[in-house]
């Protein structure tokens, strides 16, 4: 019994036209998971509370530009790794300075700058001073003396400030309120999972070079 084998067409240009179908293929495969793997960091981040707009800090990319490759790669990052990063690892925070963390009450009110207040910006708008209160059960304590505090929980200036420079107390309604608490450590609680998206998109990626191969070579 003989066998015989023809080459129906120039092996050259098959291999070549499955190369191309490949390039094709992986790039398709990356973007696509490029792309769901920022939507469902975008979703995990809302769906934690945490806003539309720390959502928002979730990009992708895809490299090389322009071009397919076999070495296609997606990149997905945030614009705000810091903060996203701490809400996926769930880290302790401590005092740079080894001191105590002050945590604004909703008395301090809010930052002038954007985000929480510090005692010393408090102490310098409101021209205030904070006194310290040690306690041995809970946290320690940053409070105003004599102040007048809104139906709202806010602290209100106490004084009254003359044309000419002079400064006298309002005496009626005043009271102590608590501005700081201070803590030496806070834990922050893991609220993301960001590793697990991950994982979900890399195991579906060999799946989804096949597709695009096969709609590519077809």
């Amino acid at each position: 019994m003989k066998f015989g084998i023809s080459i129906v067409s120039d092996i050259a240009k098959i291999m070549d036209a499955e190369t191309r179908a490949g390039e094709k293929a992986v790039s398709a495969a990356m973007r696509e998971a490029g792309t769901s793997l920022k939507t469902a960091w975008r979703a995990q981040i809302t769906g934690a509370g945490l806003g539309s707009r720390l959502a928002r800090t979730i990009r992708s990319a895809q490299y090389p530009k322009g071009r397919p490759s076999l070495n296609a790669a997606a990149l997905v990052w945030s614009k705000a790794p810091v903060i996203v990063g701490a809400h996926d690892t769930g880290p302790l925070i401590r005092s740079k300075a080894g001191f105590w963390l002050a945590i604004p009450m909703p008395a301090a009110g809010k930052s002038l700058r954007g985000g929480r207040i510090t005692p010393g910006e408090w102490e310098r708008r409101t021209g205030m001073r904070l006194r310290f209160v040690y306690r041995r059960a809970g946290p320690s304590l940053l409070v105003a003396d004599n102040v007048r505090v809104s139906k709202k929980g806010r602290v209100r200036e106490n004084i009254t400030r003359h044309k000419d420079g002079r400064v006298s107390s309002r005496l009626q309604g005043r009271a102590t309120a608590v501005i700081f608490l201070l803590v030496p450590q806070v834990k922050l609680p893991k609220r993301l999972d960001l590793a697990r998206d991950a994982r979900a998109v890399g195991n579906a990626l060999p799946g989804l070079i096949v597709a695009n191969w096969d709609e590519n070579s077809s």
